[in-house]
């Protein structure tokens, strides 16, 4: 009898241009085969273009997938199960921001977003099983504006405390703790290899 396939590991990071030593690409270099959606060079803001780019990721994988989502690519992954039907075993869905509230300075303003389609955040059940990790202290999002979201995509909600915005700004570049979460979606990383004595 042959064992299921592992599911593939989908990093769906943020709007922000790549930050070296994110807790993603950790968790990504733990998983032989992960696969991250690469980042725009043209239209960044545009939802549309956010979702097709996840869309185009999933396409090209065969089997079962698990995403993991950080900030902003949480919403990229809300709006996509909104418009695409794919299987997805689950989703950790980490720190979303609340589009529908202003964001600090040095971010995009309401009208921006919506003028790129991200509003009105998507607050309908997600068809697969999801875990949203929130802070109790993140700059972009209060939590208790979180909470209503995974209330309302059905999602699983873990308080994180006060671990800001999930980022190396945040003091977090490794993320251990992911790991605990994609092992309930039956994603095991990669084993360690053996130091010999």
């Amino acid at each position: 009898m042959n064992a299921a396939p592992a599911p593939t590991v989908v990093l769906v990071p943020g709007l922000r241009d790549h930050v070296p030593g994110h807790w993603q690409t950790a968790l990504g270099s733990r998983h032989p085969g992960a696969v991250t959606v690469p980042p725009l060079t043209e239209a960044r803001l545009s939802r549309d273009a956010q979702v097709a780019a996840l869309d185009g990721i999933l396409s090209g994988i065969a089997g079962p997938v698990v995403l993991v989502a950080h900030s902003a690519g949480v919403l990229t992954t809300v709006h996509w199960a909104a418009r695409h039907h794919r299987p997805v075993r689950g989703a950790l869905l980490a720190t979303p921001p609340d589009f529908d509230t202003p964001l600090p300075d040095g971010h995009p303003d309401p009208r921006t977003l919506s003028e790129n389609g991200w509003l009105p955040t998507p607050r309908t059940p997600l068809p697969f099983p999801s875990v949203v990790a929130a802070s109790t202290n993140d700059p972009l999002a209060g939590f208790e504006r979180v909470a209503e979201l995974a209330r309302a995509w059905g999602s699983r909600l873990v308080d994180l405390g006060p671990v800001g915005h999930l980022n190396p700004a945040s003091g977090y570049g490794d993320w251990p703790r992911a790991q605990e979460f994609l092992d309930a979606f039956g994603c095991r990383p990669a084993a360690e290899p053996e130091v010999s004595a």
